[in-house]
């Protein structure tokens, strides 16, 4: 597949309060850079154009940490309700039009490997669009991908329906790329996942 027919972007998810966490987690070191920043210099890597990061109680400091970044950041207003599906739906909003597929990328997985964002984007097949989710050990992970024939639905689902009801509904139509590595699984929720992922540890 010549990647020149289509183009993939990003929905980064970097909205969350990081109540669990006690601090605004995705501001925190790592390597030389930051949470988020990690995340973003990983996409930028993989080529991934557009980037859209959805920011949310943290949105001063991520805009800061983001200056000259190839990426556009939104808000959603709804942050506070820690759900993922309204700022995935925020986030597709700003995903022009050219744009074929977009990954779903959460904003505290800075430990995902360029390479596994390189495969999960090689995996699409325009002609035959499906969910493409990266899967270690028969359990789901991210980033996933999302082609657009999908985003209409996904905007127009509303509470209580979440994206893994989304997900339930379309099994069918989902493409599960094993790897051969867990940090499709690590997120970074609590003090003790930061000591334990984090590089500098």
């Amino acid at each position: 597949m010549n990647n020149c027919r289509f183009s993939i972007g990003a929905v980064v998810l970097a909205a969350g309060m990081s109540i669990r966490m006690g601090q605004p987690k995705l501001l925190m070191p790592w390597g030389s850079t930051t949470v988020i920043g990690k995340v973003i210099d990983t996409l930028i890597a993989a080529a991934v154009n557009p980037i859209v990061v959805v920011v949310g109680g943290s949105q001063e400091g991520i805009r800061r940490l983001l200056t000259g970044l190839p990426v556009v950041i939104v808000y959603n207003p709804h942050f506070a309700n820690g759900e993922m599906l309204e700022s995935l739906q925020t986030g597709l909003k700003d995903i022009p039009d050219y744009v074929q597929a977009s990954l779903m990328v959460l904003g505290d997985q800075p430990q995902i490997l360029e390479s596994t964002v390189r495969s999960v984007i090689a995996r699409y097949q325009p002609d035959v669009p499906r969910l493409i989710i990266p899967s270690y050990r028969y359990r789901r992970g991210h980033p996933w991908l999302i082609p657009r024939k999908f985003w209409f639905e996904i905007m127009n689902l509303k509470p209580p329906l979440t994206l893994r009801d989304f997900l339930k509904q379309h099994t069918d139509e989902i493409d599960y790329l094993n790897v051969d590595n867990s940090s499709v699984l690590e997120d970074l929720d609590t003090p003790e996942d930061y000591q334990k992922y984090n590089p500098t540890h």
